[in-house]
């Protein structure tokens, strides 16, 4: 509430104003009186029975819109919103004219103060009892503070930028409910994913690391943006961006899909992906060998565009389409192997390898070159298209398909050379088929190779 007029407590006598202590435990009487017809307010105070001729207060005011013709009337010794400190001994009021004079001997005496003893011990059990509680939990949360702070070693401090706070990743997904993690994080004000993997690398720590902050500065379109990482004793979190839409094989493979990739949408996730690639291998500060292309590894954002996966230390299975060589050494043609792979699930809507599939259609690959040979391409196309593609289109996507699926290096186009002939800037070369039947892309083939699975599913490799 706020005052329209205030003033100290004091009241005028044949020497002037005299202060007036509200406190001094001694009786003080107050009059208030308005005048309607000069719309004054006077308000006026004294420590004694007579009421002095000058108010300590006046002022103007019309009453006139507060006033009914009938209302009750009383007075308070409320001091705001705590326990008042004052007792209301009597009180006059009248409607016209002065109110009756106040009969002070007929009011009841002070009321004599309370003996503090008492109260002042059980004030002083109660705050030492609160004191005691504070202590005991301001000690557990700094325990718990110290015991789970994040350790940063010195070496770390250079990876700062990529670097999230457990606490800040743990508070914005809910305590880490779910495999794949949704949150907010304060620092970053975007929805991000988080994936929790524990670090199994031979490799040391600080490698590790130093590959996961590498990473996270890869910047295209056509990649999922690695936002950064934190590291909590055995455990490593890596926060990228949020794909809305999943992954491309959930669209490729499930039965029923949830939707239908119609054959644009495939071309330009296909052309996105090649577009990465050519980035990762040429158009970076060093060659980044990817080492994981595969459907499951595309991510869909809001628009259905496919981003190649960038997070580290994803799970590295067989896929049945893996080209290393015999010393199980990576290089940039084991990833244009690994597209084409891609390409052939992406138009035929099935996996590399299909265990219930007739045994001439187990393999993909070797399946459409025998489709491809015989002039029957179509056959091996998505039927859920329900021949809603063009041709042309799909038979070039098949054909630089089977190129890079050749089963020797030396014979497959480089990244560059793919996005060319996807985009129809460049001629193709004339399409030999690899080898003979009997030998060409069969399980046995790869028998003697050796598969190694790196901790990380990038390797760069120095120019």
């Amino acid at each position: 509430m706020r005052s329209n007029a205030s003033a100290t407590a004091a009241y005028y006598d044949k020497d002037g104003k005299q202060d007036l202590n509200l406190k001094g435990g001694h009786a003080v009487q107050a009059w208030i009186d308005y005048d309607g017809v000069a719309k004054l307010l006077n308000v006026t105070v004294s420590p004694f029975s007579w009421k002095p001729t000058t108010p300590i207060i006046s002022f103007p005011v019309d009453l006139s819109s507060v006033l009914l013709e009938e209302m009750f009337v009383g007075i308070s010794s409320s001091t705001g919103l705590l326990s008042s400190s004052h007792y209301l001994f009597g009180w006059s009021f009248s409607m016209n004219g002065l109110a009756p004079s106040l009969d002070l001997s007929t009011l009841p005496s002070l009321p004599k103060p309370k003996k503090k003893t008492h109260s002042l011990a059980i004030s002083t059990s109660v705050a030492a009892f609160v004191l005691l509680v504070v202590a005991v939990i301001g000690g557990a949360y700094l325990f718990y503070r110290i015991k789970n702070a994040d350790v940063i070693e010195p070496w770390e401090l250079q990876y700062g930028p990529h670097r999230f706070c457990y606490e800040e990743l743990k508070r914005a997904t809910k305590g880490f409910r779910d495999k794949e993690l949704l949150g907010c994080p304060p620092s970053t004000k975007a929805e991000v994913a988080v994936k929790r993997v524990s670090h199994e690398s031979k490799q040391g720590i600080r490698e590790f690391v130093a590959e996961i902050a590498s990473i996270g500065r890869l910047r295209h379109r056509n990649l999922v943006q690695l936002q950064g990482w934190c590291r909590r004793r055995g455990d490593l979190l890596l926060v990228y961006d949020y794909m809305p839409n999943g992954s491309l094989d959930k669209y490729l493979f499930d039965n029923p899909p949830k939707v239908v990739l119609s054959w644009n949408q495939r071309l330009r996730i296909i052309r996105g992906v090649a577009a990465a690639l050519v980035y990762l291998h040429e158009e970076w500060e060093s060659v980044v060998i990817h080492r994981d292309v595969k459907a499951s590894n595309v991510l869909l954002d809001a628009d259905m565009n496919g981003r190649l996966g960038t997070s580290a230390w994803q799970s590295s299975t067989s896929t049945g389409a893996t080209p290393l060589t015999r010393t199980g050494k990576a290089t940039t043609s084991a990833d244009v192997f690994a597209f084409g792979a891609m390409m052939l699930e992406v138009v035929c809507g099935r996996r590399p390898i299909e265990p219930k599939a007739l045994p001439e259609e187990l393999i993909l690959v070797d399946w459409v070159w025998e489709l491809w040979l015989a002039g029957r391409v179509s056959e091996a196309v998505d039927h859920r298209f329900c021949g809603d593609y063009a041709e042309e289109e799909v038979n070039t996507v098949v054909r630089v398909a089977l190129m890079c699926s050749h089963p020797t290096a030396s014979e497959r186009p480089t990244m560059r050379d793919v996005v060319r002939y996807l985009d129809g800037d460049a001629d193709m070369p004339e399409l030999r088929s690899p080898l003979p039947n009997e030998d060409r892309l069969s399980p046995v083939a790869f028998d003697d190779f050796v598969h190694s699975y790196p901790s990380s599913s990038f390797e760069k490799v120095s120019s």
